[in-house]
């Protein structure tokens, strides 16, 4: 069936397609990096503080070539030169970060003018902000737009990044950085579950009210608590809701996969094993919980809400997780520990990882891969301080090779310069100085960078950023995506965000194209 795009009521029919959600994936990271093991060293803790302790490998970081606004661009650029998409296919653009350089202006107008020099300036959707929240909130926005009377036959875009630093101290290794693209349409490949759980609460566990510091104010075991208590109430109302549309009792035994927010890895594995605990909580007699009977009769009579700091417990379901963990959180950790907490994108970048687990050939196997993923069902956990909170589930409904070729991670990983905790440590500090600071350009060397990376080249007098390209490297990964999809590369040229981009010449025959274009199944 297609969809004309010039008649807005034909996307409400009941043949129209309920399978909306993600499409389309890209991911950016930058190219420097530190090794935690290193980190440790040089910070004067003990070995395995950092890769055993809070389970992590390596952090990416960035230099003063490169903010919130150029990172989130190249994600985005990238994902529509790699999966062939006309600018002018995206009807809304709505982007999740915590990264601030503007009390203002948005992330999401910045990325317009990637937009806008081609003609499209019809883009719904702005910045959603609550810690690493804000990405969640976003593809929440664009699934219902896709969903609604309101949509246009074009796609959403969800743009979800962030520069995650903390000052001189314990956090210091907790940070990262990464932008994720995902292209939201209907017929897709990752479709959004219609059950979902939420947790809001008023908290202080990590916030930012130094307006002139780019570094948070964190209570980290209260943080951790608040994660663990906001994970409880999502997977109890989750579960209540399943079962009232199922008629049928949830546990984890239900899912394939799960994916969790990862400020760093051992708080991973310790929602893995409270989720077990809920498991637990809900039906004791599950076979898991009647084979170590005798070892869990203590914990039965214990109320949730005393149990966070209860150490024994803890233990107890990390080891009796330790299968499940294995099996189902695992696939989806590599990038949260090789590029360490992204805030908004973090948990996508989980679900990256876990869609490049699925397609990475395996030592003598014979598979379809493709086959193999396919009515997988993945439990997504979205967390971000102070606090907001969601569960959902996203059910594999079609081919998803696709977006592991797109991303190309293996490689990618490979390319990264790891550079010195003492090098790390001075970019931070330079990043200090220049920090809403005015009349600034930076000093770093672009050919540090990826190719096909936006950099910063200029803060003027009045805080105005401008930006441009590095070259395009000619071998990079490109997939044949959609048959009527129109490949439209990005200029290479400058762009200045506060400039205005009048409507080209031929902005009619522009209009009358897409009139009589037809909305196709991917």
């Amino acid at each position: 069936m297609t969809i004309p795009r010039d008649d807005p009521e034909a996307f409400v029919t009941a043949e129209s397609s309920k399978m909306v959600g993600i499409i389309g994936m890209e991911i950016y990271f930058p190219r420097t990096a530190v090794r935690q093991s290193e980190l440790e060293k040089f910070m004067g803790e003990k070995e395995g503080k950092f890769t055993i302790g809070l389970g992590q490998q390596n952090m990416a970081f960035c230099n003063d070539l490169e903010d919130i606004n150029s990172v989130c661009m190249t994600a985005v650029a990238n994902l529509l030169e790699k999966y062939n998409i006309a600018p002018t296919d995206i009807g809304r653009l709505e982007v999740g970060t915590e990264t601030l350089i503007d009390k203002s202006k948005s992330v999401k107008t910045s990325l317009c003018q990637l937009f806008n020099s081609h003609g499209n300036f019809d883009l719904e959707g702005v910045d959603n902000i609550n810690a690493c929240y804000g990405g969640t909130a976003a593809l929440l926005n664009t699934i219902s737009w896709v969903e609604s009377s309101a949509w246009d036959g074009r796609y959403g875009l969800v743009v979800c990044g962030d520069i995650a630093v903390y000052e001189e101290g314990p956090a210091r290794p907790t940070g990262g950085c990464a932008a994720v693209a995902m292209l939201i349409g209907r017929d897709a490949p990752l479709a959004m579950g219609s059950i979902r759980a939420s947790h809001m609460e008023d908290a202080y566990d990590f916030y930012k009210p130094k307006l002139d510091s780019e570094y948070p104010t964190v209570f980290g075991q209260e943080s951790n608590v608040c994660y663990l208590r906001a994970l409880d109430g999502c997977y109890r109302r989750f579960a209540l809701k399943y079962e009232s549309a199922n008629k049928t009792p949830f546990n984890l035994g239900q899912v394939d996969s799960v994916v969790l927010h990862s400020p760093y890895n051992k708080l991973v594995k310790k929602s893995g094993a409270r989720m077990l605990y809920n498991d637990f909580l809900r039906n004791p007699d599950l076979p898991i919980f009647k084979k170590n009977e005798k070892d869990l009769e203590p914990f039965k009579k214990l109320l949730p809400e005393n149990t966070y700091d209860n150490k024994e417990l803890e233990k107890t379901f990390i080891e009796l997780a330790r299968p499940m963990y294995a099996a189902k959180v695992e696939p989806s950790v590599l990038l949260p520990q090789e590029l360490g907490n992204s805030y908004t994108a973090s948990m996508y970048t989980g679900l990256l990882s876990l869609i490049h687990n699925w397609h990475k050939p395996k030592a003598g196997a014979q598979v379809d891969t493709e086959e193999q993923a396919k009515g997988k069902r993945v439990l997504m956990f979205s967390y971000g301080s102070g606090l907001a909170a969601t569960l959902y589930s996203i059910q594999v409904a079609g081919a998803t090779g696709h977006i592991a070729q797109a991303a190309n991670l293996e490689e990618r990983l490979k390319e990264r310069k790891f550079v010195s905790p003492q090098e790390f440590t001075e970019t931070l500090k330079d990043r200090e100085t220049k920090y809403g600071k005015f009349d600034w350009s930076p000093e770093g060397d672009p050919s540090e960078l990826f190719p096909g990376t936006y950099r910063l080249t200029k803060v003027d007098k009045h805080g105005r950023r401008s930006y441009e390209r590095v070259p395009v490297s000619p071998f990079r990964t490109t997939i044949n995506f959609g048959k009527q999809a129109i490949h439209s590369r990005m200029p290479s040229r400058s762009y200045h965000s506060s400039s205005s981009v009048a409507l080209h010449a031929g902005s009619k025959l522009l209009a009358a194209a897409l009139r009589s274009r037809r909305f196709f199944k991917v």
